[in-house]
């Protein structure tokens, strides 16, 4: 249940451009872990992910006073994260599709009831299979399908129409089908991913 004699998150975004040395601190820990959540899913590498995150909320520290309003605190502050995991995917170099800390990043992730060796197995598969989309997708794939973000509201974070964030999804999906159709057994092959 909230406090609700906690501050709105609009409220400490203004306090901190007032000079409240606090306020973004606050505004920070209510909201870290989907925004790690965010920055870990979309990177699939934790160190790649701390670094993303400690980027946005630098930038979103210098820029606050330039939030205009027009959407929520929240999603202005996930549009940062996500763009600042888009720019180290972008500027990562050529390496192998697993790293070391793959299996770590998805112990983090997704917590699995069941064997230990499989869940292990099925978070490798889905981080490979993830790597192999292009950045745009799947920034939306991790927003709707993995984080359970609404259309409209991953379209505000990624700053593009709810078509487009459908599109991307439906792509990233079929590109990621015939890479992951194994883990779902016999289930039908439209549930392997999960849908919208």
């Amino acid at each position: 249940m909230p406090d609700e004699a906690a501050p709105a998150d609009h409220e400490l975004l203004r306090r901190h451009v007032a000079g409240d040395a606090d306020a973004f601190g606050e505004l920070f820990r209510r909201h870290r872990d989907r925004l790690w959540a965010v920055a870990l899913r979309t990177l699939c590498d934790p160190d790649e992910a701390a670094d993303a995150l400690q980027d946005a909320m630098v930038s979103a520290f210098r820029r606050a006073a330039d939030f205009r309003g027009e959407s929520a605190v929240t999603t202005w502050l996930h549009r940062i994260v996500v763009n600042a995991s888009l720019d180290r995917l972008r500027r990562r170099t050529a390496r192998p599709a697993l790293s070391t800390g793959d299996e770590q990043a998805f112990e983090a992730l997704v917590a699995q009831d069941g064997d230990p060796a499989r869940t292990s197995d099925t978070r490798l598969d889905v981080d490979a299979a993830l790597r192999l989309l292009p950045p745009q997708q799947r920034a939306a794939l991790v927003l709707v399908d993995m984080l359970g973000f609404s259309v409209a509201d991953t379209a505000a974070i990624l700053d593009t129409s709810p078509g487009t964030v459908k599109s991307r999804c439906a792509r990233g999906r079929a590109r990621l089908l015939p890479h992951l159709v194994h883990l779902q057994g016999n289930r039908t092959a439209g549930q392997s991913v999960s849908p919208a």
